[in-house]
């Protein structure tokens, strides 16, 4: 997903004199194509990523589009304030992208482990969340972040993800993705994870149940009209993410189940409870670990529908 941001970013920027990319003094292999290219429109801020978040919304507010870059929480919860004051609150044209949600770096222990960082993006007002869930739609997302006028988050993966979508006909901020219908099970993803979840779906086949797959290449603002309607059409809804059950994707299509009136779907959140990961290991085996490989996500649905 980085090389795919990196390329679709340096295609925008060649067009557009006002793009400018900031890096917390990471990313250089990634992003070197960038600075070769357009050095005048590269800064790199150091390791200080609040002064970085403090700079890009000072150069917004004079005009320019600003792309903040770092890995984990380092662009996001580091420097929280300054998103919020700054930013947010000032509807500053600051995209803010993270390479590394969820368990990507989870050698390096937890302070490198992004599972929260969604929950905190999604509650400051006037940011769209986004976590797109392969290449393709890491191309769409950074497109649309691009024109859309105000603070974003890009949530990525880091790079190696499975190319799944064979090409989108359409994509826009706030919609989900219908990769797959089916019945009485619909899986929901958002992020990198969106690999676990379409191998569960296979696997889930494989036993009978033809259950459904959407991606939510955006958090905020959810498709609130889709959870509606999935909430009527099945029995089961999943939520499956890389990050903490609280606040991201299932805790916010929980918000929409509970306002709804009626019968509606029962709600299954897999992610990571509501816990700090202080385990050491591969995304892999992080995944397996906490309950969002493939298998176990396929052994906890069928446990749910006996």
């Amino acid at each position: 997903m980085r090389d795919t941001f990196a390329r679709t970013l340096l295609e925008i920027a060649k067009g557009d004199p006002n793009v400018y990319l900031i890096t917390g003094d990471l990313g250089f292999g990634v992003l070197q194509p960038f600075w070769e290219a357009l050095p005048a429109q590269f800064i790199n801020a150091g390791i200080a990523e609040q002064n970085m978040t403090g700079l890009a919304a000072g150069m917004a507010l004079e005009g320019k589009t600003i792309f903040t870059y770092s890995i984990g929480n380092f662009p996001t919860l580091r420097c929280v304030e300054q998103i919020r004051n700054d930013c947010a609150y000032h509807n500053a044209n600051v995209k803010i992208v993270c390479v590394g949600g969820g368990f990507v770096y989870g050698a390096l222990g937890m302070s490198h482990h992004a599972t929260e960082d969604i929950a905190v993006m999604r509650a400051l007002p006037n940011v769209v969340v986004m976590a797109p869930g392969d290449p393709i739609e890491a191309e769409h997302a950074t497109r649309a972040i691009y024109t859309h006028p105000g603070t974003c988050y890009l949530r990525l993966g880091r790079g190696g993800e499975k190319t799944i979508h064979k090409g989108l006909d359409h994509f826009a901020i706030g919609e989900s993705i219908k990769v797959k219908d089916g019945e009485k099970v619909a899986l929901c993803t958002t992020g990198a994870i969106f690999e676990e979840a379409w191998e569960a779906e296979i696997l889930l086949s494989s036993q009978g149940i033809n259950a459904a797959l959407f991606t939510f290449p955006t958090v905020k603002p959810l498709d609130r009209e889709a959870i509606e309607t999935m909430a009527k059409q099945f029995d089961l809804l999943v939520t499956v993410e890389e990050h903490s059950i609280i606040g991201g994707l299932g805790g916010a299509v929980a918000e929409v189940l509970a306002e709804m009136k009626g019968p509606k779907a029962t709600l299954k959140r897999i992610g990571l409870n509501d816990m700090y990961s202080s385990i050491v290991g591969s995304q892999k085996y992080l995944r397996n670990y906490y309950g969002m490989s493939a298998e176990k996500i396929t052994r906890s649905i069928l446990e749910d529908l006996k």
